[in-house]
């Protein structure tokens, strides 16, 4: 389905309650979110059936609804099995599932108290997230401009679709200089995360990752640090400063959609994808679904 816009697909979406054709899965021009960015989402994946973490998903998506003041008019039980049901609707067994929540039409302006909420679930066929070639031997990251902001200013907590705009603006010139992504600085100057991604470091055999205190902690992001405890790692959350950068050996990051991804240069650093991100990349899709992972 490359290349295909995702408004004329084959399918159904789960729109506020009930299966619609997909191409008629639809909003009004006038709808607070498009204005406003007044919308939360989630990414989920599915292997071999099942959604990995679902209910952390939904609670997490309701949990950012909460910080934007949306109100979602279904409960987390129902949400989870509006996911099951729209994968299986759609015949799925391995593919990516994206719930979203968002102010509709019913009023204009700043104030949203009257707009409406709606949610939508869809669920599609989606491989890897990056070149599955580029993956194993590491991807290359570019330094972004953008920092991510002080949660003074944004509901940095939230997985809320205008707090990714500086995102999608350091992807395309990420992409545009040949590089796959970009690695984001927080407001302080601090290494923070890449635009849809937490991201990992490893130095004499410990492995070091930014304390999440302005920026999604990710749901695979734990999973990973999990795994790595299980297999005796150190592993080290905090701040990590971009001089740092030289002296790390290896370097992954980690997502719903990236999974686990070997990196293997940030701007002029260079790293190698080795022991420690091999074992971690198996673990976790062995975790996923146990037929893909990796043969060491």
């Amino acid at each position: 389905m490359a290349g295909t816009p995702y408004d004329d697909r084959d399918g159904f979406i789960w729109m506020d309650g009930e299966m619609v054709p997909w191409r008629d899965a639809k909003l009004h021009v006038l709808s607070h979110v498009v204005h406003y960015a007044s919308s939360v989402f989630e990414g989920e994946r599915l292997y071999s059936g099942k959604i990995y973490k679902l209910t952390e998903h939904t609670e997490r998506l309701f949990e950012s609804a909460r910080i934007l003041g949306i109100d979602i008019p279904h409960t987390v039980a129902e949400i989870d099995q509006a996911c099951r049901d729209v994968c299986a609707k759609n015949g799925l067994v391995d593919g990516y599932i994206r719930p979203v929540a968002w102010r509709g039409s019913g009023q204009m302006g700043v104030s949203a108290q009257e707009a409406g909420v709606h949610v939508a679930i869809a669920a599609w066929d989606w491989g890897s997230y990056f070149d599955p070639a580029e993956r194993l031997k590491g991807i290359k990251l570019a330094m972004a401009d953008f920092r991510r902001p002080d949660p003074a200013t944004i509901p940095a907590k939230a997985k809320a679709a205008g707090l990714y705009m500086i995102c999608t603006l350091e992807k395309h010139k990420a992409e545009a200089n040949g590089y796959a992504d970009a690695m984001m600085l927080d407001w302080r100057g601090r290494v923070a995360e890449c635009t849809g991604a937490n991201i990992f470091f490893v130095k004499d055999g410990v492995i070091h990752t930014p304390t999440p205190d302005c920026f999604l902690d990710g749901i695979t992001r734990r999973s990973v640090i999990e795994l790595a405890r299980r297999r005796g790692y150190d592993i080290v959350e905090r701040v990590v400063m971009p001089d740092e950068l030289s002296s790390f050996s290896e370097c992954f990051i980690t997502g719903t959609a990236a999974e686990v991804t070997p990196v293997s240069a940030i701007g002029s650093y260079n790293f190698q994808p080795g022991e420690i991100t091999e074992t971690l990349l198996n673990d976790y899709m062995a975790e996923v679904q146990p037929e893909a992972a990796v043969a060491e």
